[in-house]
């Protein structure tokens, strides 16, 4: 594919809300290449864990920076993560790093780091990057952006079966407010917060099927790069 033909599609939204599950069905179908940032931050995130650096020291966490690797693997059901060559697709699931992940990408280092990472990457390949600030500040000529969004009791409740799947007990009230907890952080933080950018198109996925999540953003990124085709 030529670089003028190179296409940039921004998925963006809160917790759960089904970025990471629609963002690996579009691009397997389209055949662009994943970018899941999440998986990134969250990387970060275990490496300060297994360091024991305090998530909050931005200072030790932003000097760690340069001695990770974060690299991706395509895989089924999930896609493979590796930290300095070291798998952590699980890993950089556990609850630890889910209620920590965001404070360490409040860190500006992190962000910065990360961002450079994301942007070489896009521009390399066609890419569907999903995350919290894509279509605002990492890839913002994105020609596609899409704002996915889903109610908290139905974003805890996929989360509480998601667990359940991976023989984890959480309850169900517990999980709507950690979930609340992440909405707020990631909206109120100082670097990159959680908005929709002007251009996005809001994609309410609660009630609806994965398929017809799916469908209603195939439609989106047609419409939008025709011209490009």
């Amino acid at each position: 594919m030529s670089e003028e033909k190179r296409v940039q599609v921004a998925i963006d939204g809160p917790a759960s809300a089904g970025k990471s599950t629609i963002a690996k069905i579009l691009a397997k179908q389209l055949s662009y290449v994943y970018v899941d940032t999440g998986a990134m931050y969250r990387a970060i995130t275990l490496a300060a864990q297994q360091a024991g650096i305090a998530y909050d020291d931005e200072q030790a966490v932003a000097a760690l920076l340069p001695q990770l690797q974060i690299d991706f693997a395509p895989g089924e059901p999930v896609q493979h993560v590796f930290l300095n060559q070291e798998e952590v697709t699980e890993a950089i699931r556990s609850t630890e790093v889910t209620n920590n992940v965001s404070t360490i990408a409040a860190n500006p280092a992190v962000r910065a780091d990360l961002v450079a990472r994301q942007r070489a990457m896009a521009a390399a390949h066609s890419v569907i990057m999903d995350g919290r600030d894509i279509g605002t500040t990492v890839l913002p000529a994105a020609p596609v952006k899409i704002f996915l969004v889903a109610s908290v009791a139905e974003r805890a409740e996929r989360r509480y079966r998601e667990n359940v799947a991976k023989g984890m007990t959480v309850e169900l009230a517990t999980l709507k407010k950690e979930i609340e907890a992440r909405d707020y952080k990631d909206s109120h933080r100082a670097v990159s917060p959680l908005v929709k950018a002007d251009d996005a198109i809001t994609v309410d996925t609660t009630g609806q099927s994965i398929e017809q999540v799916v469908a209603r953003i195939q439609t989106i990124i047609t419409e939008k790069t025709k011209d490009q085709a």
